[in-house]
């Protein structure tokens, strides 16, 4: 019995690709001279995608797969996918929800105790030789006790939130609703939370809804000793704006693990030592990529056997 055909878009860890093609005959199409000439050749004859949030898939690249009926993507992030497009086909797209809440949340704690306590800047001043009896480290500020803005109380948002409760830290978010049952308070402005919070955490998706909703504006109100935290998307903050308000000293400092068009930075943000670089790892750990490999591929299993996906967006 043949095994059913697959369209990879983009390679996931070695592991992964390895019992994707165990189990089905996959087509990896970052290996193709030529990717859209091998869709016009062979296109029709694929009904699943695995792809991811990062390489998503293109409105060209869907208009040569008339027979699509369903996208298993590694990872949160639906932003990189023509949802629309998706939508008026009839194309499932699932992601990998739940699997990664900890992990990401534990980095953004990570980024808020690095930006405030200044270590990434600090580890910088010992091996740089700076450090010698004449000459000792700046003060930084205070974790615990500090209040927390969280923009985008989903998921990763509330594990984010419970993570601060260990800081004693209270919290308030921002969404377009309030959260049912949350037991934090909604902050409907987020110029408001933003002049409130002394820790700024984005945990919201990308898109069009979100693009560029933390500008000028916001880093204003967030002020000379706040934070701004970011983990969600790149597209969601104006990196023009942010750099400004770094050089200036307009906010405190940021953490960040997400950015406008990775995996270039600007070297302005590369020269900066308020500011923590990392290069979108909010979910790598082997324990969460592992389990997100699995969802992927549970949820490529349950369409092909029941026609429905496991985690639909």
């Amino acid at each position: 019995m043949s095994k059913p055909k697959v369209l990879q878009i983009g390679p996931l860890s070695e592991r992964f690709n390895r019992e994707l093609a165990e189990e089905y005959e996959v087509s990896a199409l970052w290996q193709q001279a030529e990717p859209l000439a091998f869709l016009r050749e062979q296109g029709e004859q694929f009904i699943y995608m695995v792809s991811s949030a990062r390489f998503g898939c293109t409105a060209d690249q869907l208009a040569l797969l008339p027979n699509l009926r369903a996208i298993c993507s590694f990872g949160v992030g639906y932003d990189p996918y023509p949802l629309e497009l998706l939508r008026d086909r009839g194309i499932a797209l699932s992601t990998t929800p739940d699997v990664l809440n900890d992990c990401v949340a534990d980095l953004a704690m990570g980024l808020m105790i690095d930006s405030a306590r200044r270590l990434s800047e600090a580890d910088r001043f010992v091996r740089g030789g700076a450090w010698n009896s004449t000459t000792g480290f700046p003060l930084a500020r205070r974790v615990s006790g500090k209040r927390l803005g969280i923009v985008g109380l989903g998921r990763i948002g509330e594990a984010m939130a419970l993570r601060a409760s260990g800081f004693t830290m209270p919290v308030r978010y921002h969404n377009r609703r309030a959260v049912e049952g949350s037991p934090y308070q909604h902050e409907p402005d987020l110029l408001a939370l933003a002049r409130w919070a002394d820790f700024l955490v984005l945990t919201c998706p990308g898109g069009k809804a979100t693009h560029h909703l933390i500008n000028a504006e916001v880093l204003d109100a967030l002020g000379p000793d706040g934070f701004l935290i970011n983990v969600a998307r790149g597209s969601v903050v104006d990196e023009a704006a942010l750099i400004a308000a770094l050089e200036q000293k307009v906010i405190g400092g940021a953490g960040l693990d997400v950015f406008e068009r990775e995996p270039q930075v600007p070297a302005a943000l590369r020269e900066l030592d308020n500011v923590v670089l990392l290069p979108h790892v909010g979910s790598a750990s082997v324990e969460t990529r592992q389990q997100m490999a699995e969802l992927v591929l549970d949820n490529l299993r349950a369409f092909i056997a029941t026609g429905k996906l496991l985690t639909p967006l």
